[in-house]
């Protein structure tokens, strides 16, 4: 990053940071004052134009108190010193004082504030703007539809605000550096951003089907202003749902890769092995960490092998019934209000809960290809003419070993391996019919 850049978004954070510490030395002078008419905390400063904070204010019009509940949860990062003030002592019970709320961390040294801290800096003694405060975390304000602030939800039966006041990693890192942070794979976070390196030009389909998928390039560009343009906004649920079902290696994840590269948007595939628990409410909890974080990004989320989670529903006829439906009911709440595109891939369109097929925009079959188009498939592959023997006749091949593009990637690779065993520069026909009858066998079929 060039260092004039950072040194704006440092700056801005700074200030940021003077005006919390600011705001909480008046306001601890003020509680422990009881003054009956206390002043008002001091105004937010103004912020160094084109650094990230000074474009999140602008972009999701946050005012004072979400600014300052922004910089509380920003401290422990970033000035964990100025949150110190929060240790003092009740002297009466020799404990902390409830109204700070706040919480000690395992490794962290410093204080942890909690919703109970951001009512106490933005709202004092007044009860009125403490519900305010709490309204601040509700799903339609910025906080929520920003992916900046939340507040813990597991607390039980504890008061609301007693959850943890959490900053996103996503929101730390752009700004700090102007710039989104894309979430890793792991444990929290069961999902992989996938990309690609080929091109529309790469992927062969039947003309109907690249029609299909025409529509939701339209949505991906342009849709949800078209629907206010033409003034059915308030009537079309935000979001796009599509059903992507074919045999295997027909093109479906590539086709799911390429729509987000030409949207420029993110592309993340669901790993279900890491979201379906056999625990009540496990699944509904890892997947919830999916969609809260995708709420306010323009992600496509793609539910490869979707069966595993959006399967028929069955008669209730045990516990473990009752627990599978729950899942597919929560699974088909947030699917259908999530505000991005929802890709669902199957083998077999049957096998998807009857209650989303009702819902998807698009339901789109991905055949097998047929000879002329394995033998554009067979072309585009074999970039390099050169590589191929004599004897290798592609019409023919085409057109006698019905294949989808996945399997014939698989036939190429065992001939470029058996080829350089045999350490020799070209496929033969030998190599290639090798390979085919490999991958016929894989799926119960003769070459």
């Amino acid at each position: 990053m060039d260092a004039s850049v950072r040194a704006r978004h440092t700056e801005a954070l700074r200030r940021e940071l003077d005006w919390l510490e600011a705001a909480l030395d008046q306001r601890f002078r003020q509680h422990f004052a009881h003054e009956s008419a206390p002043e008002p905390l001091p105004p937010a400063p103004a912020l160094p134009a084109g650094s990230a904070l000074a474009e999140v204010v602008a972009q999701y019009d946050l005012g004072e108190c979400e600014r300052l509940v922004l910089a509380l949860a920003m401290a422990p990062h970033l000035r964990p010193a100025a949150l110190d003030l929060f240790f003092v002592k009740n002297r009466d019970f020799d404990r902390g004082f409830s109204e700070f709320g706040g919480a000690r961390a395992s490794r962290h040294a410093g204080f942890l504030p909690t919703g109970e801290t951001a009512a106490f800096l933005v709202a004092g003694d007044d009860l009125a703007e403490r519900i305010a405060t709490l309204e601040l975390f509700d799903a339609q304000r910025a906080f929520a539809r920003g992916g900046l602030v939340s507040l813990d939800g597991d607390v039980g039966g504890e008061p609301q605000l007693s959850g943890a006041l959490l900053l996103s990693a996503e929101a730390l890192q752009r700004l700090q550096t102007g710039v989104w942070h894309k979430p890793d794979y792991n444990a929290q976070f069961p999902a992989k951003r996938i990309t690609t390196a080929l091109a529309w030009d790469d992927l062969i389909l039947a003309p109907e089907v690249m029609d299909e998928l025409a529509m939701i390039q339209t949505w991906l560009q342009a849709g949800p202003a078209l629907m206010d343009e033409w003034g059915i906004g308030k009537a079309v649920k935000p979001g796009y749902r599509c059903l992507f079902h074919g045999p295997p290696g027909t093109g479906k994840t590539l086709t799911a890769t390429l729509l987000g590269q030409g949207a420029q948007a993110d592309v993340y595939r669901i790993d279900l092995s890491m979201v379906v628990s056999k625990y009540i409410g496990e699944t509904e909890k890892n997947l919830a960490r999916v969609f809260d974080q995708a709420q306010s990004r323009r992600w496509i989320l793609f539910f490869d092998e979707a069966d595993a989670l959006f399967g028929k529903r069955s008669a209730t006829q045990s516990s473990n019934d009752r627990h599978a439906n729950q899942e597919v009911a929560y699974l088909l709440q947030r699917v259908e209000d999530f505000p991005g595109v929802v890709i669902l891939a199957s083998n077999l369109r049957g096998n998807i809960d009857d209650a989303f097929s009702r819902r998807f925009q698009s339901m789109i079959y991905f055949p097998m290809p047929d000879a002329t188009q394995r033998l554009r498939l067979w072309r585009s592959m074999l970039s390099q003419p050169g590589r191929l023997a004599d004897d290798i006749d592609l019409v023919e091949l085409a057109e006698q070993h019905e294949l989808s593009g996945g399997a014939m990637v698989n036939v190429l690779r065992f001939a470029v391996l058996q080829a350089n065993r045999e350490g020799v520069t070209q496929f033969t026909r030998a190599h290639l019919l090798a390979g085919l009858t490999r991958e016929m066998r894989k799926e119960g079929r003769t070459a």
